[in-house]
């Protein structure tokens, strides 16, 4: 029975889709037995087509993943609950009873300006996602 990770976020088409690229990712590069899973309390029905990019130029594929919402993946079984919004106007979940983390970051997608501009942000919020995953599955013990 390995560990259940849950990255949550309100349109789960950007940070949380990136949190649980890296997830998978570091779980199989770690050799460690836990389920990745990411949400949304509000799904946008999407992923973000720059969270698409930016997770291509570290190899990692999320291009076929979906927006899901919260009764889509196992909420009751996850070990850790992830919340990435950022944003004070954003409503992130409170899932109860369960190892919650919340990482306040940003949302990419909000940025105005031009098109490098708002990959440069992406890229930002990717990096900085990428070391908290990173952090958090070397540290799980399975």
């Amino acid at each position: 029975m390995g560990i259940k990770i849950g990255f949550i976020c309100t349109g789960n088409s950007a940070r949380s889709q990136i949190a649980e690229g890296f997830g998978k990712f570091y779980a199989e590069k770690f050799k460690k037995n836990i389920e990745i899973y990411s949400a949304g309390s509000n799904p946008s029905g999407h992923v973000h087509p720059v969270a698409i990019k930016v997770m291509a130029e570290k190899g990692i594929d999320i291009s076929k993943n979906r927006s899901k919402s919260l009764e889509e993946i196992p909420l009751k079984d996850l070990d850790y609950v992830i919340t990435l919004c950022g944003d004070a106007a954003e409503t992130c979940p409170v899932i109860p009873d369960v190892d919650t983390q919340h990482w306040e970051l940003p949302d990419p997608a909000k940025v105005e300006g031009t098109e490098d501009e708002k990959v440069e942000a992406f890229r930002k919020i990717r990096d900085e996602i990428e070391e908290k995953v990173k952090n958090l599955i070397d540290s799980i013990i399975v």
